[in-house]
């Protein structure tokens, strides 16, 4: 038996994308998510009829197929799914009328805090511990994590 040669151009489009193949038990949990009870029952609770997880099945045996035998051809079918999948999270985000987008950060995004924010956060648990980090305060022991220790 020959081994069949791989397509360059499928190589270099599976390389470029292979970051986005997940793992095939990732994919297994997905369809064993969506396809029980307390799934299909919140799906017909959100959308008035159970949706179809047989593309989380397709994806979770195209992954087996790839880590066990390296087989571009199911590579390939799960970074196409993985980029429909991602298309369709993002088509609220990319028809959104409602916020205007911006190109660059607010003028004043880094301007020094107000007097009365910078007061109060001196006597915070998170001030305490920055500084105890910095090395301008003495480390101290934590009462509460020692109180929490019982012997029965």
């Amino acid at each position: 038996m020959t081994k069949e040669r791989s397509d360059p151009e499928n190589s270099k489009y599976i390389s470029d994308n292979e970051w986005m193949i997940r793992t095939s038990s990732t994919y297994e949990g997905e369809y064993k998510e969506c396809s029980s009870i307390k799934a299909r029952l919140h799906q017909y609770f959100i959308f008035g009829k159970t949706i179809d997880c047989s593309q989380w099945k397709r994806d979770s045996l195209n992954s087996s197929k790839w880590e066990k035998s390296r087989d571009e051809k199911a590579a390939i079918e799960l970074i196409n799914s993985e980029k429909a999948r991602r298309r369709e999270r993002l088509i609220a985000h990319a028809k959104n009328d409602v916020w205007e987008r911006r190109s660059s950060p607010p003028e004043n995004w880094n301007a020094p805090l107000p007097e009365h924010i910078l007061e109060s956060y001196k006597s915070t648990y998170l001030n305490t511990k920055a500084e105890e980090l910095r090395g301008e305060i003495p480390r101290s022991t934590d009462a509460t994590m020692t109180s929490l220790c019982v012997i029965m």
